[in-house]
């Protein structure tokens, strides 16, 4: 079978499938599954702004703390790729399920404890959520009306941005007003609604390849990722002299090579890469590294800018819920420009859609370097940056479904996700970097100067420029 026939195909089973679907029934399908990816996404933001009181609230030490955000990483890293493979050969349904349920464990187990290294535990059983949002994009994609599967993506796609934006104002409120286990029994109870959702009213994607599970090949891949992530995550309190970066940087490159030589001598790989070397999920793959690093910004960039003293020169001494409040229109930009993507992907294909989202995202950033002076100028900017986000998050599933057959959609979806991961990863190392190296000594402490967040920015508008440069040569093709 060749490429175009393993594109179209099982399709017509599929849209087979959609077209006994009716409208009302489509809508809850959309709400059910939106809802489980908006509180996935919320729940890998939520404890940011918190993160500066834990280390007093648990009686333990900042460092101690960061493990509460890069336990989640690590795992939703190995995860992502696996799980979008176990939802081709098993079921997307199936693994959406799986992958919610892990959220509502680990939110409870966060919720009920005080215990660090429980908490640790907690939210790594969460990273394992982070596959809900590309096995849901993989599902709505398979099972709704052929008319609406863009917009469904869009959508979904958008929460990814959404749940950020929302989190920070919801945790600055919790933090003024609650502790911060409640955030985790929103989350738990939330997630509990989404799973009920789909268990009873979304169908099974009707597509399943089968075969058997890769072990070794998970093996390598979570070892390649995890040694690849930690330093990464991990450089501004090891600092890049450690030779802990090094080594770890050493290992990942030679676990990655052997990985791929497994990947090529088995029968049933995890990671097709004879797929993942065609052109366009090449060249769109290279797109999301570029425009996860250009999107890092958004919420160190946002909410610790307003909240900084104003005697550092940007800042304007905000509370915590203010700092959140500010990245709130971004939020709602993100969800308004939703259906506005999908019509511009029908009209002007995916390719050229994901161009004008980064060069939106551009200007945002540009704004933000330039205009300083008030709070609604950086509300504004940031909410520019949203409008890009919006656009751009819901070309990139599009771009993947396009160019992968039916029965690797999941699989295909997982991976994209996670080299979007890479680039956000990158630039957190890298970010990290230019903010300690420039500050401003206030007091006993120090902030970041404005002209380490100017570099940054700078540094996140020209990956949105390489971003829309590297898409356009992506040919356009009519979404399957």
């Amino acid at each position: 079978m060749n490429d175009r026939e393993a594109l179209t195909a099982p399709a017509d089973l599929e849209s087979e499938v959609a077209a006994h679907t009716s409208p009302a029934r489509a809508r809850l399908e959309l709400v059910v599954v939106g809802l489980g990816a908006l509180v996935v996404s919320l729940s890998q933001s939520v404890l940011i702004p918190v993160l500066s009181v834990l280390p007093a609230d648990l009686d333990t030490s900042a460092s101690n703390v960061s493990w509460l955000l890069t336990s989640t990483l690590l795992v939703a890293a190995v995860a992502v790729p696996i799980m979008g493979r176990l939802g081709d050969m098993y079921g997307k349904r199936l693994m959406l399920l799986v992958a919610l349920a892990a959220l509502i464990v680990g939110s409870l187990i966060t919720a009920l404890t005080s215990n660090v290294p429980l908490l640790i535990v907690g939210r790594a059983i969460q990273g394992i959520s982070a596959a809900a949002i590309p096995l849901g994009i993989s599902l709505l994609a398979t099972v709704m009306p052929r008319e609406r599967v863009s917009s469904a993506i869009a959508l979904v796609s958008a929460m990814l941005g959404i749940g950020g934006a929302l989190g920070l104002p919801l945790a600055g409120f919790v933090a003024e007003h609650a502790d911060f286990h409640a955030l985790f029994w929103i989350t738990s109870v939330a997630g509990a609604l989404a799973f009920v959702g789909i268990l009873t009213i979304v169908p099974e994607a009707p597509s399943r390849s089968g075969g058997r599970v890769d072990v070794v090949g998970g093996v390598l891949l979570a070892a390649s990722l995890v040694t690849l992530l930690l330093p990464l995550t991990q450089s501004a309190t090891w600092g890049w002299g450690d030779p802990r970066v090094a080594g770890l940087l050493v290992a990942s490159a030679v676990l990655f090579v052997v990985f791929g030589w497994s990947q090529v001598r088995i029968h049933d790989p995890l990671v097709d890469l004879q797929a993942l070397r065609r052109k366009p999920i090449v060249l769109t793959n290279l797109a999301s590294i570029l425009f996860g690093f250009a999107l890092f910004a958004s919420f160190i960039g946002t909410a610790s800018y307003v909240e900084a003293p104003e005697a550092s020169g940007y800042g304007f001494g905000s509370s915590l819920l203010v700092g959140g409040l500010a990245m709130l229109p971004s939020g709602l930009a993100m969800l308004f420009f939703s259906p506005v993507a999908a019509r511009l992907i029908e009209k002007r294909g995916a390719p050229q859609t994901l161009a004008i989202g980064a060069v939106v995202v551009a200007a945002g950033w540009l704004m933000r370097i330039v205009v300083t002076d008030s709070l609604w100028q950086v509300i504004v900017g940031a909410t520019v940056v949203g409008v890009g986000t919006g656009i751009g998050y819901a070309a990139l599933p599009s771009l993947i479904n396009t160019h992968t057959p039916p029965s690797e959609i999941a699989a295909a979806n997982g991976l994209n996700s996670l080299f979007r991961s890479l680039g956000s990863s990158l630039a957190s190392a890298v970010g990290g970097s230019i903010l300690a190296a420039n500050t401003v000594i206030l007091g006993e402490f120090a902030v970041p100067s404005l002209t380490a967040y100017r570099e940054l920015f700078a540094l996140c508008a020209g990956a949105s420029v390489l971003t829309a440069l590297i898409v356009l040569l992506i040919p356009h093709r009519r979404t399957v």
